[in-house]
């Protein structure tokens, strides 16, 4: 079999497979053909990687990138070659109100991958400034199910859950009760919930005790107030029964939703996240959260293993949206894949507290493959 595109030399690091090893990965008619030695030599375009790192696509699953429709959104494109994050997931920059317009300017004529959990207000987080935070979910005339399952059924290739923000800041007096719609419509469509979670009320408890198996409880691992841990640092027993439930925990970092001191309480305590997420957007993207890889960046510094980093960016955040055919290299799986460095030096990464953590490497994007065609070198 001929392959369009061969990366060889590379450190391959595949845990869909349990592969990490110096070898080649191939690709042909968009997806991924092969993972072996020797591959070049059947290649029309080959890619000498070797000292870097290979793994399948970099699913980053909280992002927001409606650039031009909601005052949160980055550039996807440019998310991409910076972080090397092949399918942005954007979580709820859109409703049902203005979804068309997300998807006709900004999802279908991009190159990289978006995929949405649509908000089940009818405008999404449609308007945020640095001295202006109104949470969408203040008004329960803005939830709009009825509109939202509508929009669902005719986009279900795009959409793979529904968003609702809760907390005192996204839901204020209206408090959880935005999370029962967002359920409700759920029920509806049998696409999952993700659920944002800020400061009380309601209670970080209070919340994750609705949510149910396949539901994405993001900013798990947040500050007090409304962390999940007690101030003894132990883990709160609503958190440990969702999780038996079978509810995925996502980082979500942002602009206010991580803390190494929850971080190393939860992972001392043998609870690490489902998946790694940065919760880009245009107030974070300079910092503290920065992007995709800065985050996973973190989680090495905090001792978590590669292998288990790239899982939560790759094959676990596949899981989470139910598509199989990403994260993975697996033969016949999209023939995404994502080039990094681990780069060392003298690294400064801080928290949403202003903690910081003093790392001696850190991983950088090299360069992007997308539909098996090399798309972007850093």
């Amino acid at each position: 079999m001929n392959l369009d595109l061969v990366l060889t030399g590379g450190r391959v690091v595949d845990p869909s497979r349990n592969i990490d090893r110096i070898t080649d990965v191939g690709f042909a008619d968009g997806q991924v053909a092969a993972v072996g030695d020797g591959l070049a030599a059947r290649a029309a375009d080959v890619r000498d990687v070797s000292g870097k790192i290979v793994t399948p696509g970099l699913i980053d699953l909280h992002t927001h990138v409606y650039w031009g429709g909601t005052s949160l959104g980055i550039d996807a494109e440019d998310f991409a070659r910076t972080s090397a994050v092949t399918t942005c997931i954007d979580t709820g920059s859109a409703g049902p109100g203005n979804f068309p317009g997300f998807r006709k300017h900004v999802i279908e004529p991009s190159q990289t991958r978006i995929l949405v959990y649509l908000h089940v207000s009818f405008a999404g987080i449609y308007g945020f400034a640095p001295d202006l935070m109104v949470g969408e979910s203040h008004d329960f005339r803005l939830m709009a199910p009825k509109y939202a399952a509508k929009v669902i059924d005719a986009n279900r290739d795009v959409i793979v859950g529904i968003k609702v923000r809760i907390g005192r800041h996204a839901s204020g007096p209206q408090g959880i009760a935005p999370l029962d719609v967002a359920l409700g419509l759920s029920d509806e469509t049998g696409l999952p919930v993700m659920c944002h979670i800020d400061e009380p009320p309601p209670s970080y408890e209070t919340v994750v005790s609705k949510l149910r198996k396949g539901d994405v409880l993001t900013h798990c691992f947040r500050p007090f107030p409304n962390a999940p841990v007690k101030g003894d640092g132990t883990i709160k027993e609503a958190v440990l029964e969702a999780r038996e439930r079978g509810v995925y925990f996502d980082i979500g970092h942002g602009m206010g939703s991580f803390s190494y001191r929850t971080a190393r309480a939860m992972l001392s305590g043998g609870f690490p996240p489902d998946t790694i997420s940065s919760d880009v957007h245009a107030f974070c993207v300079e910092g503290p959260a920065y992007d995709q890889l800065t985050t996973m960046s973190k989680f090495l510094g905090l001792g978590m293993p590669l292998g288990e980093v790239i899982a939560r960016s790759t094959v676990k955040a596949a899981e989470a949206i139910q598509r199989p055919e990403l994260g993975t290299f697996r033969e016949g799986a999209v023939g995404d894949a994502s080039v990094l460095s681990l780069t060392d030096g003298a690294f400064a990464l801080e928290d949403v507290e202003g903690e910081v953590l003093r790392v001696g490497e850190r991983l950088q994007a090299e360069g992007v493959v997308i539909a098996g065609r090399w798309w972007h070198p850093q």
